[in-house]
């Protein structure tokens, strides 16, 4: 079972790498909400892109680093399928 602190957590860096992700690529964040989608959707895929390279991340700022890895992935997949 999912704790409260391991939801902040999840939260809160879904919310910083989503916001760093938008500010990387578009000059300014999405948004609260926008950044929150942005950065789970890219921790999730951060996660899975860093277990095939064969790193994992365990502290707070590697978890933030995963998932701004992912935001941008997720984010430049976005801008190629708008084309």
């Amino acid at each position: 079972m999912i704790s409260i602190s391991e939801v902040l957590t999840i939260l809160i860096v879904g919310l910083v790498a989503g916001w760093l992700g938008g500010v990387i690529t578009k000059g300014r964040g999405f948004g609260w909400m926008g950044n929150l989608v942005v950065g789970v959707i890219g921790a999730l895929l951060g996660s899975a892109l860093f277990r095939i390279v064969g790193l994992g991340a365990y502290s707070l700022v590697g978890r933030i680093l995963c998932a701004l890895v992912g935001s941008l992935v997720f984010l430049s997949l976005l801008r190629f399928v708008r084309r």
